[in-house]
């Protein structure tokens, strides 16, 4: 979860927000598992498994959760108000330049008519941490008229979440099957210097290489030949490689230290 709070944070989407997802996922998970209820139970059976009550169970169920409109948290939509009301914008149509403090326009102001929950103070120091605003004596300046830090950030994210996705799939099936139905192992170590980490970083790229090398033209090959053997081709596939390194919480730092590696996959009560 901290991965998931740290991305939210970073990309100003509320709590409340991330909530309604997950409350989604859960009335999602529960109807496959009771598929086979009987459907004027379903609502019962779904509020029973997973805590949530009928009114919000039934809500959550009328509601097509793959369109449902996000809510933005206060700060995107003081942002988004300023660059998209007119009265805000200069005669070549570019966000205004607004005094921190005083009547409208101003951006104290302008965080009034958005949410008076939250002090504007806060606000702006929020979209100033998003980079989205910058502050200059008494002035606050639009920075970037969207909010995304790059170009291709959609795309980034929507990998982001096929492949962390898809590799927690293949941890929680094999988690929750005998024997585990998917690869999922990996290699840990701790007590490396900083040299170590960076020369093994560099293997790990060279063994991705060849991994990517010797997986594609396969993968063409099997495709080919199934098609071509017309076989009902209604399989998808993922494979991935990843590598993790941070600081020792209490790092050693003594000579000689034995490194502890270990490998393994996840299992149930670590079987």
């Amino acid at each position: 979860m901290q991965p998931l709070a740290t991305l939210s944070v970073a990309r100003g989407m509320s709590f409340s927000t991330v909530e309604e997802m997950l409350k989604n996922a859960f009335v999602d998970a529960a109807r496959t598992t009771h598929s086979n209820a009987v459907q004027h139970r379903m609502v019962s059976r779904i509020s029973t498994v997973t805590g949530l009550n009928r009114r919000e169970v039934s809500r959550l169920l009328q509601t097509d959760s793959s369109t449902a409109p996000t809510r933005r948290s206060p700060a995107t939509q003081v942002f988004t108000r300023w660059v998209s009301e007119p009265s805000l914008k200069n005669a070549k149509g570019k966000p205004l330049s607004l005094p921190r403090q005083g009547p409208a326009p101003s951006f104290d102001e302008l965080a009034r008519s958005v949410n008076r929950d939250v002090h504007p103070r806060s606000l702006l120091e929020e979209l100033c941490r998003l980079g989205l605003v910058r502050v200059e004596g008494e002035t606050v300046h639009v920075v970037r008229e969207r909010f995304v830090p790059r170009e291709d950030i959609d795309r980034m994210l929507g990998f982001l979440g096929s492949n962390v996705g898809d590799h927690l799939r293949a941890a929680v099936a094999n988690v929750l099957s005998d024997p585990p139905a998917h690869l999922e192992q990996a290699v840990f170590a701790d007590e490396l210097s900083q040299a170590s980490l960076d020369k093994l970083r560099e293997v790990m790229r060279v063994q991705w290489q060849a991994l990517l090398q010797a997986t594609v033209p396969l993968l063409h090959q099997l495709i080919a030949a199934d098609r071509s053997a017309k076989r009902n081709q209604d399989q998808r596939v993922r494979v991935g490689m990843y590598m993790f390194s941070e600081t020792m919480t209490s790092p050693t730092g003594a000579l000689g230290a034995k490194a502890r590696a270990r490998s393994g996959k996840a299992k149930p009560k670590g079987k």
